[in-house]
């Protein structure tokens, strides 16, 4: 649609309203300020809901094999060739064993559930998360019977490199006097904080002989982590090792194993993008009230000009023009406003959590230490779009009203 100076010169002039048209004026502010709230609030939560999607998944995948290999019946024993063989297959790039058990964390007169990963001293650092959160301690020292924990366990139980825990096994050595309990001391020789609560609060990592001998399980491990180039692919690397594992072993992927986590994080985003929607829904029933209010102010001003010579399309042109610059300006605000939040959003938590005294994202309840945000500009450009459609949708009305008003019968009743 093409606009002559002259109609964009009268919806201008329409737009700064006098002082009799006051109350239409705070109507269409109220009308902008609504729809560029809405634009600014839906790109915050969606980039919000994507940095949580994104960094919960890089740590999950960081930390844990893409997939994982288990054993038909139990722990693994003689998995040397199970191992070669995952690892010429392509597109997978590590294979690292490791024995898995929960165990009882004593230090100290205090005691704390843990889950203890036994992996091989050289696939400690062939985990990039893991590897790039150590604060303390040399990984050197976890190469003999060094233990790795969590910043948040270190101090929950007022641990440093050097100290020692002991570890109490669920699995006892049967005695005459019933199961007893396995126990055994070993020196914390790394501390890592990966950012996400549940690792950095439970998780042990030790050596894999280490974990080995204390499980009771000799030459033996609990499943075989498989790392891929293409983790969003699974799908496909989960068929080809099923084939290749020909019933001898059990495969899970990633997706399948934190299923109903992403699912719920999904349906949560999808649920928050429709619930903001209906602000930007709601601004633009404002633009049509105060645009019909506006049409019916002006009749006298439409009947003179159409009397000299202005055709209903210029009619129909200057007052869609006037309530879709509303929603423009509106949402060219909402969305210079939404992307400067998402992008400083930690830096304005981090000063309102400072002028309030209030922790505002508690990293127990929402898994990570601080609040991610990642702009997704296809999702930006599709709540543009909405806002500017249904601005658009909005203005149609009224500026059809005003086309076909009768200049007669305006001028009748002035």
């Amino acid at each position: 649609m093409i606009f002559s100076a002259f109609e964009r010169m009268v919806a201008m002039r329409y737009l700064r309203a006098r002082r009799q048209e006051g109350f239409i004026s705070v109507i269409a502010g109220f009308s902008l300020l609504g729809i560029a709230l809405g634009v600014a609030t839906l790109i915050i939560v969606m980039s919000v809901m994507n940095g949580f999607r994104a960094e919960l998944l890089g740590r999950v995948l960081g930390l844990n094999g893409h997939l994982n290999v288990y054993g038909a019946t139990g722990p693994m024993s003689d998995y040397d060739p199970l191992v070669e063989r995952l690892r010429s297959m392509p597109g997978v790039r590590l294979v690292m064993p490791s024995v898995e058990a929960q165990a009882l964390v004593t230090t100290q007169g205090t005691a704390s559930g843990a889950v203890v990963r036994g992996i091989a001293p050289e696939d400690l650092l062939k985990r990039p998360v893991l590897a790039e959160s150590i604060v303390a301690g040399d990984p050197a020292d976890f190469r003999e019977d060094g233990v790795a924990i969590g910043m948040r366990m270190a101090q929950r139980l007022n641990l440093r490199v050097g100290d020692r825990i002991t570890l109490l096994s669920p699995r006892g050595a049967a005695t005459a006097f019933g199961t007893v309990p396995r126990q055994r001391s070993y020196p914390v020789a790394v501390i890592f904080e990966v950012g996400m609560f549940e690792y950095d609060n439970s998780f042990i990592f030790m050596p894999l002989e280490a974990a080995q001998t204390f499980f009771q399980l000799p030459e033996q491990v609990t499943t075989l982590e498989v790392f891929v180039d293409d983790p969003t692919r699974i799908g496909g690397y989960r068929q080809d090792m099923a084939v290749a594992m020909a019933g001898k072993a059990r495969v899970l992927d990633w997706q399948q194993s934190n299923a109903s986590f992403f699912t719920a994080l999904q349906v949560e985003r999808n649920v928050m993008f429709l619930i903001l929607s209906l602000i930007i829904m709601v601004a633009a029933f404002n633009i049509i009230s105060s645009m019909i209010m506006l049409v019916k102010d002006k009749g006298r001003d439409i009947a003179i000009l159409r009397t000299m010579g202005a055709t209903r399309g210029m009619i129909l042109r200057v007052f869609f023009l006037a309530g879709a610059s509303i929603g423009v300006i509106g949402t060219v605000a909402g969305l210079v406003l939404g992307v400067a939040f998402a992008d400083n959003i930690e830096s304005i938590r981090q000063t309102i959590q400072g002028l309030t005294g209030t922790d505002l994202f508690n990293a127990e309840i929402y898994f990570l230490s601080h609040l991610p945000a990642k702009i997704d500009w296809g999702e930006v450009t599709q709540v543009v779009l909405m806002a500017l459609g249904l601005t658009f949708l909005a203005t149609i009305y009224p500026a059809w009203r005003a086309a076909r008003l009768d200049p007669v019968e305006a001028l009748r009743y002035e």
